[in-house]
């Protein structure tokens, strides 16, 4: 699939645009302060398949944090800014790799000058993250409804701020609520901007809503070539973030290096709990790093058929399972053994 050529910008050790893979990302929803268990946090999202993360810098407690933090994590930070610039100067000074800000919340000019300042000092990138809950008062009237001319405009008059200040180390993203003002902010972004793009939906919802209300945002900017980073935002876990993330650039075709779980969506001839195994199995997929397609099928008779192209996979009746690869039947298993025996099965794999 061809990517829009955007600007490359470093971010720690990895490089964000020009036609790089698209990177994936999520926000910690612990306090940054608190080193151990963010820690845990931000490792944990990684061997999901983090690329990089951001985490919320609300004091200088925060900020402080991020120097050991560094210690203990292998992949890129970045430091979430409102209001305050000298919590800039200070996540800048103690490791951030990037940070976040809206220039228009930062305050005068010369607080900016200094944010700016800083970063060229130290390598740092940064993402203006233009968001339709906070446009300022030049961009749009009060009680008027947000468009992608908005986000846009947006968007134009802080890059311009930066970019006055000899600074072109920046990545944009123009995150709506509304699905289709959010795809047609980016694709007019995507003209008029060369700078890498950070796609997401901003307030998408609990999970159940969330990952359709994203997907539905994403998938169309994706497949256009269009984004170079993703967040799928949902009132949920930073790791289930990742785990959508993975699976929607998997079935575009953006992440080859996945496991592909299929199952089907049962019926009255099923016999046995194909929504248990097949959550075991996904559950086991998340942490492998192995192209391999799995199946799990509630029907034993047109189960390996439908699903002869999965490497492996088990076909349910009467109790028993079947355990079968491209199509054809190796074994037959108690359902109380289908798991364990799958899992070694996936295991060994190559």
């Amino acid at each position: 699939m061809k990517r829009t050529e955007t600007n490359k910008i470093k971010v720690g050790n990895l490089t964000i645009g020009g036609t790089n893979t698209v990177l994936i990302q999520s926000m910690c929803n612990i306090k940054t302060s608190k080193v151990s268990e963010i820690c845990e946090q931000i490792n944990d999202c990684a061997r999901l398949g983090a690329d990089l993360m951001r985490v919320s810098i609300v004091d200088k407690e925060d900020a402080l944090a991020l120097k050991e933090i560094k210690k203990h994590v292998s992949i890129p930070l970045i430091a979430d800014i409102h209001f305050d610039y000298r919590l800039a100067l200070l996540a800048i000074e103690n490791g951030a790799d990037k940070i976040r800000i809206n220039p228009g919340n930062i305050g005068s000019i010369d607080k900016i000058q200094q944010v700016v300042d800083a970063c060229k000092k130290a390598n740092v990138s940064i993402r203006i993250g233009i968001n339709s809950g906070s446009l300022d008062k030049e961009i749009i009237k009060e009680g008027e409804k947000v468009t992608h001319i908005h986000l846009v405009n947006s968007a134009k008059k802080h890059v311009k701020i930066i970019e006055d200040m000899g600074f072109t180390d920046i990545v944009l993203s123009l995150k709506g609520s509304d699905v289709k003002e959010t795809i047609a902010a980016y694709r007019l972004a995507s003209k008029t901007f060369k700078y890498p793009l950070h796609l997401g939906i901003t307030e998408a919802g609990t999970k159940e809503v969330g990952v359709i209300r994203s997907v539905a945002g994403l998938s169309p900017l994706l497949l256009e070539g269009i984004g170079d980073t993703i967040r799928i935002s949902l009132t949920d876990s930073p790791q289930e973030e990742i785990k959508v993330c993975k699976r929607l650039l998997h079935d575009i075709g953006l992440y080859p290096n996945y496991p592909t779980l299929i199952s089907c969506p049962t019926c009255g001839r099923t016999e046995v709990d194909v929504k248990k195994v097949a959550s075991q199995v996904l559950e086991l997929l998340e942490y492998t790093n192995k192209k391999i397609t799995v199946a799990v099928m509630g029907c034993p008779v047109n189960g390996p058929g439908e699903a002869k192209h999965a490497d492996i996979g088990l076909a349910g009746g009467k109790m028993k399972w079947v355990l079968f690869k491209k199509g054809h039947v190796i074994d037959t298993i108690d359902e109380k053994d289908a798991f364990t025996r799958l899992k070694k099965e996936i295991e060994s794999f190559k």
